[in-house]
């Protein structure tokens, strides 16, 4: 894909930045690289250098991309959820998914491994602004649901399917148990009707 027309600065680095995310997805976190994005795009390594410093400033500047945009789709998710319009599960399946197939998870450990502690910042702090955002009243009930929830989805982006084989178990285990939990604290929150054992039996 290349860009001919003249972009404004923010809509160049938002092309860069989604030129990345396909980068990652398609070819893993050690694809992204500043040479291999300005190709992609049609720019030159030194617009590149331009917007982001350095590889390790776009992989930070993508953690934060991805962490902004999965966030807000959680955050649709969760209030359609609280409507009726939606379910727990796409809640969990998103975030599960932001880790996994959107290379979340691979991305914050290839930054991880190479040095660039700060590499988590990004996601941790949308993370927060999302549970500040969903929390009722600041009653903060949600917050350890919310944090046990992206835990577990970071390990099973990470381990989950080797392990799941491993233990004989479905590959799915992890997100049944995330949405059980979601589910129940939702209750206990006052968030969600109770469900009936035909529910839970189901």
């Amino acid at each position: 894909m290349s860009i001919r027309k003249r972009l404004s600065q923010e809509e160049s680095r938002t092309v860069a930045l989604e030129a990345a995310r396909a980068l990652l997805i398609e070819l893993g976190p050690q694809a992204v690289t500043l040479k291999a994005v300005a190709a992609r795009i049609g720019r030159t390594h030194a617009n590149l250098l331009h917007h982001f410093g350095s590889a390790a400033g776009l992989q930070k500047a993508l953690a934060e991309h991805l962490a902004i945009t999965i966030c807000a789709t959680v955050e649709e998710a969760v209030l359609a959820s609280r409507k009726g319009e939606g379910s727990a599960r796409e809640v969990v399946d998103l975030a599960f998914d932001a880790f996994d197939k959107e290379g979340g998870g691979a991305l914050a450990s290839w930054m991880l491994m190479n040095g660039n502690e700060d590499a988590l910042d990004p996601l941790v702090s949308a993370i927060h602004d999302l549970v500040q955002d969903l929390d009722e009243f600041g009653s903060g009930q949600m917050r350890g649901v919310a944090h046990a929830l992206c835990l577990m989805a970071m390990g099973d982006a990470l381990l989950g399917g080797a392990l799941a084989h491993s233990l004989k178990l479905p590959r799915t285990t992890a997100r049944d148990i995330a949405e059980a939990m979601l589910v129940n604290q939702a209750v206990k929150a006052g968030l969600a009707p109770a469900r009936s054992e035909d529910d839970q039996a189901s």
